[in-house]
């Protein structure tokens, strides 16, 4: 058993899509009404619904664990180039753990991270 689904209220469906099909790898996969479905090579879904923002707690966040460091380091370098809001800079102080936090356009905070 895995967790495979995330629904977020965003609002504009298609800015959302497009923030996580350009810096995430999802891809649109369907539409159900007007809520998007992106999904990713793992087979993650991320449904994206027209409304007003999730109200979370400040330490709420998602997050995509890469493949190594360096791909942190490449995935934070194309967000911070195109102007994407970075709410904690790269981290590399702890040998074994690479993170920075980003926020999509509608504040949901994301972690961006590699352990071994």
């Amino acid at each position: 058993m895995q967790l495979n689904h995330l629904h977020l209220h965003v609002a504009s469906v298609d800015r959302a899509a497009d923030f996580f099909v350009g810096h995430f790898g999802f891809r649109r996969h369907a539409m159900h009404g007007d809520i998007a479905f992106l999904r990713d090579e793992a087979g993650m879904d991320l449904a994206l619904a027209p409304g007003p923002p999730d109200d979370f707690p400040p330490w709420s966040h998602f997050g995509f664990r890469l493949e190594d460091a360096e791909a942190v380091r490449a995935l934070f370098a194309r967000l911070e180039a195109a102007g994407v809001a970075i709410l904690h800079p790269l981290d590399e102080e702890e040998p074994d753990f690479v993170w920075f936090r980003c926020a999509d356009p509608d504040g949901h905070q994301i972690e961006v991270y590699w352990e071994p």
